[in-house]
């Protein structure tokens, strides 16, 4: 990113209109293509563009160049992101019955084990209680999670679409990694670790006492899935 660009960011984050103005019109073909991904969802264009350009805004001032990425990696998901959180609560999402259900079962047995150990259950725990294996539980929690889980933010900042990188990211990273096939392709603990982290937003932590291992081991894990899923993007 350029010094000119940076600085530029800076008067915006500094709330200087000019400014935030002049990024947000230098930046009109990002969100515009970002926006067209969404056509035919019952939105006008320029509803979503507004949408996308509120997403821009939120990337501005949330956007630290300690990251060490690029400003347009940064803000491509928080346009999508912000999208698709208004499609999501204006039109719900449509799932099976039965997957709804089973999901439903996995929630209520989650919760009971919460309250009797004190804890996150392990995922063998979890398993043992609802008698489904540990792919079925992942499979559940993707196909009932929201949309925009992939903009889950960790605690530095970032994203599953901006760790994963990608070029350029405002023309494929965003459509291709809306398909869950992506994450649902990967190896069990590799896309368990996958949905926690960012799905579910978990530390390493936090993530390796639900899956039962070391925190190194989830850290490799996570290492790995990426590494599949920048593979499968290129």
């Amino acid at each position: 990113m350029s010094e000119e660009t940076f600085a530029l960011l800076e008067r915006a984050q500094q709330g200087d209109e000019t400014a935030c103005e002049q990024v947000l019109s230098e930046n009109t073909g990002l969100i515009w293509s970002i926006v067209k991904r969404y056509y035919g969802r019952g939105v006008e264009p320029d509803d979503l563009y507004q949408l996308g350009c509120l997403g821009f805004l939120k990337a501005v001032r949330g956007f630290d160049h300690a990251y060490g990425t690029q400003f347009s990696t940064y803000a491509v998901p928080k346009i999508a992101g912000e999208i698709r959180r208004f499609l999501r609560d204006d039109g719900p999402i449509k799932v099976e019955r039965s997957v709804r259900e089973r999901a439903m079962t996995v929630r209520g047995a989650r919760d009971k084990l919460l309250a009797q150990l004190g804890r996150e259950p392990a995922l063998s725990e979890l398993s043992e209680a609802t008698g489904l294996a540990p792919e079925e539980l992942a499979e559940l929690e993707l196909a009932t999670s929201q949309p925009e889980s992939l903009q889950q933010e960790l605690s530095d900042g970032l994203t599953l679409e901006s760790t994963l990188g990608g070029e350029p990211p405002e023309d494929s990273m965003v459509e291709r990694l809306a398909l869950r096939e992506l994450i649902d392709a990967l190896p069990e603990r590799e896309k368990l670790t996958i949905l926690l982290r960012f799905y579910k937003g978990l530390t390493q932590e936090q993530s390796a006492r639900i899956l039962g291992v070391s925190q190194v081991q989830v850290s490799r894990l996570e290492h790995k899935a990426l590494k599949s899923l920048r593979e499968r993007l290129l």
